[in-house]
């Protein structure tokens, strides 16, 4: 078996593919920020304060430097070409000893609809499995967002039959469900790349 490479998880880290590029998160961020997740969809469907204003803002930037400087996670910029940023994606909860770990994606209302999350979730799920050498990877979604299951689904990820995880929102209780990628399962990486080649045709997310 291969030895996972994962902890700690590496910083600096910029990955570029799909059409977007990774970056990290800096404080000149801050503004930018506010906007993207003080807006009523990322509300509903992750646990983000709301309002979110500029005191929530400096606070998740701190946690995320935090997160990166002890390798606990990987949490990027959604941006086009390194600068503003589009949306975020993350990697966080690594088990080496089962080789697998969670991870997250949002992107923000004036940027969805262009394939964005597709490029992103792609760009860092193949990071993962191949130079974090992990070999499963979980999402968990609210059943009742659509998009995000599309996603999913159009990353290769599929719904596992684990039970609901409760959640307390902004909105009140959901739950989540678990979607998988399984590394080397056949057929989740040709219905990827076939997905991320087409995201410019038909419907984007």
């Amino acid at each position: 078996m291969r030895r996972v490479t994962a902890s700690p998880l590496p910083h600096p880290l910029t990955l570029a593919g799909n059409g977007v590029v990774l970056r990290e998160w800096s404080q000149d961020d801050l503004d930018d920020l506010v906007v993207l997740l003080d807006e009523p969809q990322i509300a509903r469907w992750t646990p983000m304060p709301s309002p979110f204003d500029v005191e929530a803002g400096l606070a998740y930037l701190k946690r995320a430097r935090q997160g990166r400087l002890t390798g606990r996670r990987i949490q990027l910029a959604i941006t086009a070409d390194g600068g503003l940023p589009l949306g975020e994606v993350l990697l966080f909860g690594v088990n080496p000893a089962l080789r697998e770990a969670e991870l997250g994606y949002l992107v923000g209302a004036p940027y969805r609809r262009r394939g964005l999350a597709v490029a992103a979730l792609s760009l860092l799920t193949d990071y993962a499995c191949g130079t974090l050498r992990l070999s499963r990877l979980l999402l968990r979604i609210d059943p009742g967002n659509s998009a995000s299951t599309a996603v999913a689904r159009r990353c290769g990820y599929r719904l596992t039959g684990e039970p609901p995880i409760p959640q307390e929102g902004p909105y009140g209780p959901t739950s989540l469900d678990t979607w998988e990628y399984v590394s080397g399962l056949p057929g989740a990486r040709r219905e990827r790349l076939r997905n991320v080649a087409s995201r410019r045709y038909g419907r984007r997310t």
